[in-house]
């Protein structure tokens, strides 16, 4: 970029809100994916939709790439300038405008952190359900481009079932308004999914409506140990067929709960093949009812042991067995990759067999924890980015398990995305129809190109 685009962006949105300092450029060149930083040109903090909008023409007219970010902490490489030019930075986009509590939805600007949301909504007995690992510090706008989920996700679903409503810049500059407060609205195609998921690609979004629904009364969560994987992915499938839908379905395999244990020492069994961790909610009568037919079928599927938690206390011990699992992971060796190949409920056990042969055949540390209720598996390898003969078995595993997934019926993401990481698969799923499909819409939202390039569908 040219020192008069610099000049010109500040004349938008003040001397104070660019950064071109080196310090400043290499902190937002990379995000929470090992692997991938590229400095950009500039780093643009937007205070209005109507600066982003002029931002965009400006952008757009000059051919200037721009990478929308929040927080960074997504895992697949989707806001690292790959181009430079410019990341808009969206945390001054930090208000929640409203909560309706009479249609049960709120109106938040991208840039609030998920967590601050739900905060908020408590007050009013109310949740906002997609709870990501990080719903700590990610943004809003993040999860919504990534149409993320967390360990709700099986009960209450992801992102997209909550946004109701967007606005969008789009990349010629135009600011665009889909969806509402309305429960029922098929008025022409469905803007506000085609946004959801896009991550950045096709506009920057600058303010959503989301639904709320009502804080569940009661809660009781329970931890099933498994001497056998195939017992486990039973169990799993046993407790759907049995019409009990758990807020909470997770599973950690061996080497997760190994490592897990000796991070934090929660109490985790280390001879098990799979612990279930499960939690049901909804009004106390109904949540004593389906806890006891969980059991049921936990018994029928050969559980050596089952607790369940009688306090707050106990309930939060065995829920940060299942949030220790990245972190403990993560202190083994330098690099750290987090993917989420997604499986057919039924296909868990055959999926998480499959990474461990793909462990074993390529000599890489593999530990799988995740959404045993809906399939989404978090395959963790860790590693040395610095050994480049590691790094090759590394990306051979990674290779064989995206194409376990993907010949098991599965998806290579479930909830982190696609960004630049996962790219040379995505033809092997939606085949060249699919792709030629999805970078048509790329192109005539962004004829340009400039939004998040090469990302989701690759070059266009």
């Amino acid at each position: 970029m040219q020192n008069t685009h610099i000049e010109a962006l500040k004349k938008i949105v003040g001397q104070d809100h660019v950064l071109t300092s080196p310090e400043d450029l290499y902190t937002y060149s990379y995000d929470a994916t090992p692997g991938h930083a590229h400095m950009p040109d500039v780093v643009v903090i937007p205070g209005s939709t109507q600066e982003i909008s002029e931002i965009m023409k400006f952008a757009n007219e000059h051919k200037i790439p721009v990478y929308t970010r929040g927080s960074g902490t997504n895992l697949s490489a989707g806001t690292v300038p790959t181009k430079g030019g410019i990341v808009l930075l969206m945390a001054r986009f930090n208000k929640i405008v409203e909560v309706d509590l009479e249609n049960l939805v709120a109106v938040v600007e991208v840039g609030v952190v998920v967590a601050d949301l739900n905060d908020e909504v408590a007050k009013s007995g109310l949740i906002y359900p997609p709870d990501p690992g990080t719903v700590a510090t990610a943004t809003l706008g993040g999860t919504i481009s990534e149409n993320a989920g967390g360990l709700r996700g099986l009960k209450y679903g992801v992102s997209k079932h909550y946004v109701m409503g967007l606005e969008v810049v789009l990349a010629n500059g135009d600011i665009l308004k889909t969806g509402g407060k309305n429960v029922k609205d098929v008025s022409g195609y469905d803007m506000t999914k085609l946004f959801t998921g896009a991550e950045g690609t096709l506009g920057v979004l600058t303010r959503a409506i989301v639904k709320l629904v009502p804080a569940p009364e009661a809660k009781k969560s329970m931890m099933a140990i498994f001497k056998d994987l195939d017992d486990a992915g039973k169990a799993v499938s046993g407790i759907i067929a049995a019409k009990i839908i758990p807020a909470t379905l997770e599973i950690l395999d061996n080497a997760t709960i190994r490592t897990v244990e000796d991070y934090a020492k929660v109490g985790l069994p280390l001879d098990a093949e799979a612990v279930l961790l499960i939690e049901v909610d909804g009004i106390p009568e109904v949540v004593e009812k389906e806890a006891a037919k969980v059991m049921d079928v936990l018994k029928a599927n050969n559980a050596a042991e089952v607790q369940i938690a009688k306090t707050e206390a106990e309930r939060d011990q065995l829920w940060a067995a299942r949030r220790a699992a990245l972190p403990a992971l993560a202190k083994l060796r330098p690099t750290t990759y987090v993917e989420d190949a997604t499986v057919p409920r039924s296909k868990v056990p055959a999926f998480l067999k499959a990474v461990n042969d793909i462990a074993k055949r390529n000599n890489v540390t593999i530990g799988t924890f995740g959404h045993a209720g809906d399939g989404n598996m978090h395959p963790t390898i860790v590693c040395d980015l610095r050994n480049k003969e590691e790094m090759e078995r590394v990306y051979k595993a990674m290779d064989e398990m995206f194409k376990a997934a993907v010949e098991l019926n599965g998806t290579l993401s479930g909830e982190h995305g696609i960004g630049l990481g996962k790219l040379p698969w995505m033809e092997l799923q939606h085949g060249p129809q699919g792709m030629n499909a999805m970078k048509a819409i790329k192109r005539a939202l962004d004829p340009n190109l400039i939004l998040n390039p090469g990302k989701l569908v690759g070059e266009c």
